[in-house]
């Protein structure tokens, strides 16, 4: 099978290389920086960005937030089905 990605240098403007699913928590930030989320199910997403800033922000149902992410609180958070897309 021939891979679109073979050789391809990974850039910021993605497009992602994986997709993982989120456990929000106070404390404990993603292995990686995520590019964006995708949000399943909608209501507040409680985070923190890559520059360091606490956010909330309130999103629908099936939403992708392209913003980079380093956590999603546990504390805060009532959207659900929420997957990290990232450069793996």
């Amino acid at each position: 099978m021939s891979n679109p990605f073979d050789g391809r240098a990974l850039a910021l403007s993605g497009p992602a290389t994986d997709i993982r699913p989120v456990t929000p928590s106070d404390s404990t930030d993603f292995e990686t920086v995520a590019l964006a989320l995708y949000i399943e199910t909608g209501g507040v997403v409680s985070l923190v960005t890559e520059a360091g800033a606490s956010r909330s922000v309130t999103v629908a149902d099936f939403s992708t937030l392209p913003l980079g992410v380093r956590r999603v609180n546990a504390t805060g958070t009532t959207a659900s089905g929420v997957h990290a897309m990232v450069l793996a």
